[in-house]
């Protein structure tokens, strides 16, 4: 037989209210072409010497930033 001594503390509970706005899909497009706007930034700053210490070339700038979850040599997460 056993007896439980002692209570706990409750906490407010409070619902996440989930609710589908047609403005989200929108907002997360919006901020995903923001995110590789700053990525394209920052590699076009990069000198020629800094391009090729990370394993790309000038030209494949422009597809790196376009392609949102493509790493083709895994050279933006330093695989």
């Amino acid at each position: 037989m056993s007896t439980i001594r002692g209570t706990t503390a409750l906490g407010s509970v409070t619902a996440k209210r989930q609710v589908y706005s047609p403005l989200e899909t929108y907002w997360n497009s919006f901020q995903e072409w923001r995110k590789r706007r700053r990525l394209l930034t920052k590699l076009r700053d990069l000198s020629d010497r800094e391009l090729m210490d990370i394993g790309i070339t000038r030209s494949e700038i422009d597809y790196l930033a376009s392609q949102g979850g493509c790493n083709p040599r895994g050279v933006l997460s330093g695989e």
